[in-house]
């Protein structure tokens, strides 16, 4: 059931950021204006932050082995995880009562400066984890190599710079895919990668990212198909089976 629901809310975070933000824009707009709606509103909206922190919190152990698949660029990227989106907006919510607090505040010229500041502070705070939900980039495996990407900057790791030796196999609930590079000269980072020697596994199991990476390190000749749904099923099809046993499968 839970899956399900975790499924739903990654399928539909981009809907959950809009009524964020138009909960957001009215909750400012009621306490700078209509202070007695803005109370009417405070319970429903603290129980619906609650209850996006708690679902984001639950999303953190639901780390699917699949890739999305993305024939437009080519690529197979990790899916988006539910907790960007839900704590984005759990957080966009307090903020946006700081910031009608702040133009009640100007309307009635009595503004204090140290106030602003951290108000602003917060704001690009939350508006930088929002934007990296809206963006929902994450790490991909491209016909070129493996590309993590993030709101700030990317790391590009070509497929030549990868050891053939597979290194050790990660634990099921690893917070990062450590890398090893063979060819360390290869590997290109554009503004400020998220990290130069890991891939971020918030949003996919650590050991089917690292399989897969595997896989094509050691099979040049499938890497031009990446971004298929044919090759995505070749692909689950033909990595080894699951640690403890099973197959792998979307």
């Amino acid at each position: 059931m839970m899956g399900r629901v975790l499924a739903a809310a990654v399928r539909r975070q981009l809907s959950v950021l809009m009524l964020g933000v138009v909960l957001a824009v009215g909750n400012a707009a009621a306490i700078a204006f209509a202070p007695s709606m803005a109370q009417l509103l405070f319970l429903p909206l603290v129980v619906l932050a609650l209850a996006l922190l708690v679902l984001g919190l639950l999303s953190f152990q639901n780390r699917p082995a699949c890739f999305v698949v993305q024939p437009q660029i080519p690529a197979f990227g990790t899916p988006v995880p539910a907790w960007r989106a839900g704590l984005g907006v759990c957080l966009l919510l307090p903020v946006s009562a700081e910031v009608g607090a702040l133009i009640r505040s100007i309307r009635q010229d009595n503004l204090w400066p140290p106030e602003l500041i951290l108000d602003i502070s917060w704001l690009l705070l939350v508006a930088l984890l929002l934007a990296e939900a809206w963006r929902g980039r994450g790490v991909q495996l491209r016909p070129h190599g493996v590309q993590q990407s993030w709101i700030l900057g990317s790391l590009t790791v070509p497929w030549e710079a990868l050891p053939v030796a597979q290194t050790a196999m990660p634990a099921e609930q690893a917070a990062a895919l450590r890398l090893a590079y063979a060819e360390p000269q290869l590997v290109r980072q554009r503004g400020i990668p998220w990290r130069r020697h890991a891939l971020r596994t918030d949003n996919v199991d650590p050991r089917f990212l690292a399989a897969a990476i595997h896989h094509y390190v050691r099979h040049p000749d499938h890497r031009a198909a990446i971004g298929s749904h044919a090759e995505h099923q070749r692909l689950l099809a033909e990595l080894p089976a699951r640690p403890g046993g099973g197959r792998w499968s979307a």
